[in-house]
């Protein structure tokens, strides 16, 4: 959650040495006080633990020298000591301190799933005996988009393999016996929500940590995204939502089997060990894929693409046979080939801050189309698309046109002057946005200098393109 990110830096230094802590007045916290406390916190039970926690915490906060420490300590209360590269700085650390390659350190982390025991193992020469610890998620390999068009250089001298590029929820399936676990993109665990996926699941002969996306397919029809949104974040799900959204599960990568951390082990043949592994069933598929010889034509791969559209799915995954899985990166061994569903000119009418490198620039932009009477409705917001010095550059520009008492938090309104052109891939009903519209996934194409706001896209633009839409989804 954002609010998180802010939240330390905010409530830091607010923290003072308390009147009166009792017999805690001159506790000193180290790391091992802090986890000790910790624990009683998770240990409370009762009719009266929402008032022991409380206590608990401050004697955390009293026991506190500074704001500076105060500051980190509630970062660690609530999971927020994002700093980008803590991960690998205790990786480097471990390593060093062990005499072992970061490299090494990094793999058997993603093999135990614990630091601690990797610590433990590497201090005493133990790393190869590591085992693999199903039910700790490891991130996701992650693809690099490629643009709809007449060429695809990155697709030269390699042979690849291409499958439909599903328009679902990226999950990461973990089976160790009647255990099972589905994380999310997030590598929060979403078991609970997809329960005929994870029964599914159990059916499975052999250990294995998965890669798939859960799609939502009736009578051999592929449904559009908004429909899973009723499935999404659900911890009670009932006999009636089952029916209405029936969920399959199609599997295209396995990363381990039994006690083989398969990783290293090259695409083609994590795939031919996962053919041999994979039961399907009803709710669980092995997903098709095709090769692609080197040098494939233009037309040859605008066929894949528009054969999986065809299939209603979202576009095209090609992936390089020899490629490893690695985990968190975003490379040109796997590409996605997507085409915009349609572009919108909008005005900005709202800034935000942004967050970690973009936390000193206003990078975060709300914007609206024309209504009919003239007024501006929001309809979406976007973060991505423009470059460092064109967000740069327009961070003066929008604190000078801020709009007097519309100003809230990290974020306010402007003066709706700057014109965007925004691509998005699907436009959906909402009641987040004044249009009635939600825009997924939207891009931030280009500043429209040469665009007046009274020619910026109007609401009945966007219900052309919903319409049209909607007639492309029922003739698939």
């Amino acid at each position: 959650m954002r609010w998180r990110n802010v939240l330390g830096g905010t409530l830091g230094p607010f923290a003072r040495e308390s009147a009166d802590l009792g017999l805690f007045r001159d506790e000193h916290l180290t790391p091992a006080t802090l986890a000790a406390i910790f624990e009683e916190i998770a240990a409370a039970a009762g009719r009266s633990a929402g008032k022991r926690r409380l206590h608990l915490c401050e004697r955390i906060l009293g026991a506190c020298t500074d704001p500076l420490e105060a500051t980190y300590v509630v970062k660690i209360m609530t999971g927020d000591l994002r700093i980008g590269s803590r991960e690998g700085l205790v990786h480097d650390a471990i390593a060093a301190a062990s005499d072992q390659t970061p490299e090494r350190i990094r793999r058997a982390v993603m093999v135990a799933g614990d630091v601690g025991a990797v610590a433990r193992a590497a201090r005493h020469g133990e790393l190869d005996m590591l085992r693999i610890r199903l039910g700790s998620p490891i991130g996701f390999m992650l693809a690099s988009p490629i643009v709809y068009g007449e060429a695809y250089p990155d697709l030269e001298a390699h042979r690849w393999f291409c499958e439909d590029k599903y328009d679902g929820i990226r999950a990461q399936a973990h089976v160790d016996g009647s255990d099972v676990a589905l994380f999310s993109r997030t590598l929060n665990d979403v078991t609970r929500s997809y329960p005929e996926i994870a029964a599914s699941l159990r059916e499975q002969p052999q250990r294995m940590m998965l890669d798939g996306e859960i799609i939502a397919v009736r009578d051999g029809k592929v449904l559009p995204f908004r429909t899973l949104q009723a499935r999404l974040q659900r911890k009670e799900v009932d006999a009636q939502l089952l029916a209405d959204v029936p969920l399959q599960y199609v599997v295209f990568d396995v990363m381990a089997l039994d006690d083989d951390f398969l990783l290293d082990v090259p695409l083609h043949e994590r795939r031919a060990r996962l053919a041999q592994a994979l039961v399907p069933n009803e709710h669980l598929l092995l997903a098709p894929f095709e090769r692609v010889e080197p040098n494939a034509s233009a037309d040859a791969v605008n066929a894949h693409f528009e054969a999986a559209r065809a299939r209603g799915h979202e576009g095209a995954m090609f992936k390089r046979a020899d490629s490893s899985y690695s985990p968190g990166r975003r490379g040109k061994w796997w590409l996605k080939l997507k085409r915009e569903l349609s572009t919108l000119d909008v005005v900005v009418v709202g800034v935000e801050w942004g967050h970690g490198k973009r936390a000193k620039v206003l990078s975060d932009y709300t914007f609206a189309v024309r209504g009919p009477d003239g007024d501006l409705l929001t309809i979406g917001k976007a973060y991505s698309g423009l470059t460092d010095a064109e967000i740069a550059a327009l961070t003066p520009w929008f604190l000078e046109h801020r709009v007097d008492g519309r100003s809230y938090g990290r974020a306010f309104a402007v003066n709706p002057i700057i014109v965007l052109e925004v691509a998005f891939d699907v436009v959906q009903k909402s009641t987040l946005h004044q249009s009635g519209y939600a825009l997924r996934f939207p891009r931030i194409l280009r500043i429209r200098d040469d665009k007046p706001v009274d020619e910026i896209d109007t609401l009945a633009n966007v219900d052309a393109i919903y319409e049209a839409m909607l007639q492309r989804e029922r003739g698939s």
